[in-house]
């Protein structure tokens, strides 16, 4: 993931910041407790696409 592109991209619903999550290839929005996919190097930033996460695992990201 360009290092760039990271600095830019927000939450499509909050415009808030969000978490690169390598190892998943996710974009993680802590706020929405969403996480957007990244396939073939590209951020699919629709809420439909997303994955709703727990809260405990948005506790272990502030970790």
């Amino acid at each position: 993931m360009d290092a760039r592109l990271l600095e830019i991209l927000v939450c499509p619903l909050c415009k808030g910041p969000l978490d690169y999550l390598k190892d998943r290839q996710e974009l993680v929005c802590k706020a929405d407790r969403l996480a957007f996919p990244i396939r073939d190097g590209i951020p699919v930033m629709l809420e439909d696409e997303a994955r709703a996460i727990e809260a405990a695992e948005v506790e272990a990201l502030r970790r």
